[in-house]
């Protein structure tokens, strides 16, 4: 679910463009948060291109672990740093803010956030439509997995320690022979960067990647990513296989509809995973949340 997360960072772009300048983080994030799968080979490591193919085949293959995750979300950007409590369900994510500029909330953002949690359990219907709004932005962020193997040229270089174990560590560059075949795709052409794999489980662990050249999306009337911007985004396995993304970093300035700028430069953290006994509905968590004291939350 952790995919699903940050494409709702982008809902200050417009709707067609909200999803391709986030192409870059969609490679680790769409499948992070399913449990392990089989990779189709156990001869991967001689081939950068099929190590990349079935841990490609891993993130759109996983399992879901059958238990709800907590966790809080450590979010700074140029206006504002907040920290969250997130609950994943069965229903779609959840969240309580508990903290600005490093400070808790003042009293009447307090109960504006309970009044909000209030609204969300009356509305099931609400939380419905997110989740719907989740499962289509993972949808888009699968096929982006699913081309990164056919979109880039990679080579080996050797192996690294992750978070979880020694990972391989690739190059990679644009395949001129990849055609993209909808507009997210076409972000690739002009990427360039490194990649790493657990040795073990074959799952997309760190993506450090670089815009070498601008990025025009409908011959640049619906949008245009400038070269320079950069995209960090790293996975660990948190629990029974359960892969999250724990540290997300993008810098990225270009233009949507010919004519407004944008400049997106966040850095997000992901810390204090807990798995809870069992798969819980949205409700579970919202009543979870709301008895859970400001004070308690660990945002240092």
């Amino acid at each position: 679910m952790s995919g699903m997360r940050f494409l709702h960072r982008w809902q200050s772009f417009l709707r067609p463009c909200n999803s391709w300048a986030l192409g870059g983080a969609l490679l680790l994030t769409a499948g992070a948060a399913n449990g392990q799968a089989v990779p189709p080979s156990a001869n991967s490591a001689v081939d950068p291109q099929k190590i990349v193919r079935d841990a490609s085949w891993n993130e759109l293959h996983a399992t879901s672990p059958g238990r709800s995750f907590r966790f809080q979300q450590h979010k700074v950007d140029p206006k504002v740093s907040t920290v969250k409590e997130i609950f994943e369900t069965k229903d779609g994510d959840v969240a309580r803010l508990m903290e600005k500029d490093g400070k808790p909330l003042p009293p009447e953002e307090e109960q504006a956030e309970m009044d909000r949690l209030n609204n969300l359990l009356a509305h099931p219907e609400l939380q419905e439509h997110r989740h719907k709004k989740e499962q289509e932005d993972g949808a888009r962020g699968d096929e982006m997995v699913r081309m990164l193997p056919d979109a880039f040229l990679f080579t080996a270089t050797g192996m690294v320690d992750g978070p979880n174990g020694p990972c391989y560590r690739l190059k990679f560059r644009p395949n001129p022979a990849f055609t993209p075949p909808d507009r997210e795709g076409q972000v690739y052409h002009g990427m360039v960067g490194e990649l790493w794999v657990d040795q073990a489980q074959m799952r997309l662990v760190k993506i450090d990647a670089h815009l070498i050249s601008d990025v025009n999306f409908g011959w640049g009337v619906l949008g245009r990513l400038y070269k320079g911007g950069s995209i960090l985004v790293q996975n660990a396995d948190v629990g029974l296989h359960h892969w999250e993304t724990i540290h997300m970093k993008l810098q990225l300035q270009g233009k949507i509809m010919m004519m407004k700028s944008v400049d997106f430069s966040t850095t997000e953290d992901y810390s204090n995973f807990q798995m809870m006994p069992q798969e819980l509905s949205y409700q579970d968590a919202i009543r979870l949340l709301q008895n859970h004291p400001a004070a308690q939350v660990a945002s240092k």
